[in-house]
């Protein structure tokens, strides 16, 4: 062999090794797998999990199928659907976690998308200011079962809160509650087959309006109820809303306070003061239109002295009544069809109140078309009910529009 053979040989030698040597490299620096492709749940926590003020979290049309819950604690988050019925994320093989999507941020906004099929409460959100809740639609598809989760929308001890366009299907506390909390708007939403349709609890300064509340236990709860860490529930105003055919069984769990509402129920205000319920189309609720009534009617104990159970201020006008009070799911109130052979009327009050007061400073009623009313008198075991409404035609003063601070509208 020549010098220049030997040469090119020793060459080809070097460049095969070289090669070797690049292949063993490049094996050496591959030892672990590409990482997989996350599924979209682990993306999600994932976005939730590094959220920074500002993120839009997008979540594309179609059912998204989660086993755990979701959770932000991030403020000024907005996670966005691409529609109420478009955008789904279903929980229905959940096997882990209370909520679907708990939230404890401010300046948090949820719009156009659904939650279905949760283990407990759908979108439960806490000790939260500036909230928007805008075209989400909450729902357990299998119907009416006390198994389903006990709330829908659910802001609890939060500010400045804006609920529109929502939609609350099947929740066997209430569709959409918002409680311990104060400045509060719900409109033009829908409440439907929930044990309660819309709850205001133990709040301040609320307006409920242009909702529909349908085929629920109970269309309207306004309650203030003992125990809890924020009490004195007042000034909440529920107007033109259409509140209809409320005449599904209870289906709450047993203990819950839910659980006492009767079916074919309407409007009940329970223990709370500075109500204001106007220009409301009340139509076919079995029970009741209107119920006020004290904690007392519960026959549940109290154990906090500092608690107020008697509604006051309650002022009812311009509402419109169709129909209702033929089949009452309540005991009193089927001793007093027994007795009388005629539907319940329209506006039921207990007739309970603070000692000292007078009627008109507890309940006034105008312009209600031709409605009808019971004083069930209560306070002496029912033994006297009277349907003379005079002592409440009177006025109160009329409140204000609730305004929400610059973020939450």
């Amino acid at each position: 062999m020549g010098e220049s053979e030997i040469a090119m040989h020793e060459s080809q030698i070097k460049t095969i090794s070289l090669t070797c040597a690049l292949a063993l490299l490049v094996a050496c620096g591959s030892d672990e797998p590409p990482a997989p492709e996350l599924s979209f749940e682990e993306s999600l926590q994932q976005q939730l999990i590094q959220a920074q003020p500002g993120d839009i979290i997008e979540i594309p049309a179609g059912r998204h199928e989660l086993t755990r819950s979701l959770s932000l604690n991030v403020s000024g988050v907005t996670i966005r659907g691409a529609g109420i019925d478009d955008s789904i994320l279903s929980f229905k093989n959940q096997i882990q976690g209370a909520e679907g999507l708990l939230v404890n941020a401010d300046d948090f906004i949820i719009a156009d998308l659904a939650l279905e099929d949760t283990v407990g409460d759908a979108l439960k959100i806490n000790e939260s200011n500036n909230v928007v809740v805008r075209n989400v639609r909450t729902e357990w598809t299998g119907g009416a079962l006390t198994s389903n989760g006990a709330y829908g929308i659910y802001p609890v001890q939060s500010s400045n809160i804006l609920i529109e366009g929502a939609v609350a299907i099947g929740a066997s506390d209430a569709g959409i509650y918002v409680g311990q909390s104060n400045q509060i708007i719900v409109r033009n939403s829908r409440a439907e087959s929930n044990v309660a349709g819309i709850e205001i609890e133990n709040s301040t300064f609320a307006d409920v309006y242009d909702n529909v509340a349908v085929n629920n236990t109970g269309g309207i709860l306004v309650f203030d109820l003992p125990g809890l860490p924020v009490q004195g529930g007042r000034n909440t105003r529920v107007f033109n809303n259409e509140i209809s055919n409320n005449n599904t069984d209870n289906f709450a769990p047993e203990g819950n306070i839910v659980g006492t509402v009767p079916a074919g129920t309407g409007l009940m205000v329970l223990a709370n003061d500075s109500i204001e319920v106007f220009g409301n189309i009340f139509t076919d609720n079995n029970t009741a239109s209107i119920m006020i009534l004290s904690y007392h009617i519960t026959g549940r104990p109290m154990e906090d002295e500092n608690y107020d159970p008697f509604p006051e201020e309650i002022n009812i006008h311009n509402n419109e009544f169709v129909g209702g009070g033929t089949v009452p799911d309540s005991e009193p109130l089927i001793a007093l069809q027994a007795a009388t052979g005629q539907r319940i009327p329209d506006i039921v009050w207990d007739g309970t109140m603070t000692p000292g007061r007078q009627a008109n400073e507890i309940l006034c009623m105008r312009q209600n078309g031709e409605s009808s009313f019971v004083n069930l008198d209560a306070v002496n075991g029912f033994a006297a009910p009277s349907f003379d409404s005079a002592a409440h035609d009177c006025e109160l003063p009329r409140l204000a529009e609730i305004s929400l601070s610059a973020g939450a509208e």
